[in-house]
């Protein structure tokens, strides 16, 4: 449903749905039953300035009966936030497209903490670009490419593209050479399927039994240590007693939550610097040192406009991998 509210800051109003029926006579009084705890003035003064409206951009105030409006929309209250030490940067840009470099911490979109600490804001107050949509999410610990649509009028073509899984991905990862103790080998190139949920309750995503449900195919690209990179068939340095690392090519054929995570956690090799997989560890503030290592690499499909194949890379490589380099 479209909002009659212009994005502002950056930031979408809040539609709210209000109940059919139950102990409140107004729309004030269901906001004040939600809400009124934290900032009751705050309501108040709202509904006062007309800032509350709903379905035509229909100013509510204090009186409007609760059945006035099945849904209202409203701009939150945004607490100040500190700025990520994390920039964002542009690959490509076209009258239909925007397509970014989007770093490690950042998140595609706003939500809990992270609003105008979102890849989505930052980019619309930035590029004045108040249209603009994400046609696909990034974990916020994974970096690299992210599409973005920035006409409403061409948006449906590209999100065909992903709905009829027309798009291919590409990522790549550092994790460990060998499997970890009590996994059995591997043997490159690997497709591992499974059925994975994830319920809005539970922070893991979780593989159960049953028809599987995720895919992906995983290549090892090259192994290395503390003594520099490798070819992946070789026999290894002579530095036995560092930690043998590995670069990999993921290409995932579904798109579950935390996906590649899971799936390489479930060979034995985590991914460095995984701090749900294989293992929970405790929160902890974020270590700009240490990123994830998962990286978007690249993406690729059939533009539906020009008709022709298309590809975005990523300007970015993996610390882990950068760092042992000669």
């Amino acid at each position: 449903m479209q909002s009659p509210l212009p994005v502002r800051d950056g930031v979408n109003a809040t539609r709210l749905r209000l109940p059919d029926e139950g102990p409140w006579d107004t729309a004030m009084d269901y906001m004040m039953h939600r809400w009124g705890h934290i900032d009751p003035q705050g309501i108040e003064d709202r509904f006062d300035a007309g800032e509350i409206v709903g379905e035509g951009g229909i100013p509510l105030d204090r009186s409007t009966p609760l059945q006035d409006h099945t849904f209202i929309w409203y701009y939150r209250t945004l607490p100040p936030e500190t700025r990520l030490p994390v920039e964002l940067s542009i690959l490509h840009q076209d009258e239909h497209l925007l397509v970014v470099d989007k770093p490690h911490f950042l998140p595609t979109t706003p939500g809990g903490t992270y609003i105008q600490e979102s890849a989505l804001v930052r980019l619309r107050n930035q590029l004045d670009l108040p249209d603009l949509i994400p046609m696909h999410r990034l974990d916020r610990m994974t970096a690299g490419v992210l599409l973005f649509s920035t006409n409403p009028q061409t948006r449906g073509k590209y999100q065909v593209l992903f709905e009829k899984r027309q798009v291919q991905k590409e990522y790549e990862c550092v994790s460990a050479a060998e499997p970890a103790p009590g996994h059995p080998a591997v043997e490159f190139p690997v497709v591992v399927r499974n059925r994975m949920t994830k319920s809005r309750s539970y922070l893991l995503a979780e593989v159960i039994d049953g028809e599987p449900n995720a895919e992906t195919r995983i290549e090892q690209l090259e192994t290395f240590d503390d003594g520099g990179p490798e070819g992946a068939a070789g026999t290894g340095g002579s530095g036995t007693s560092r930690r043998r690392l590995a670069r990999y090519r993921l290409e995932p054929h579904t798109g579950k939550t935390h996906q590649l995570r899971v799936h390489m956690a479930s060979l034995g090799l985590g991914i460095v610097n995984d701090a749900f997989y294989p293992d929970l560890l405790d929160k902890a503030p974020d270590d700009y040192a240490k990123p994830l290592q998962l990286l978007a690499r690249g993406i690729r499909f059939v533009d539906p406009i020009s008709g022709r194949p298309v590809e975005y890379r990523s300007d970015l490589d993996l610390s882990e991998a950068v760092r042992t380099r000669p």
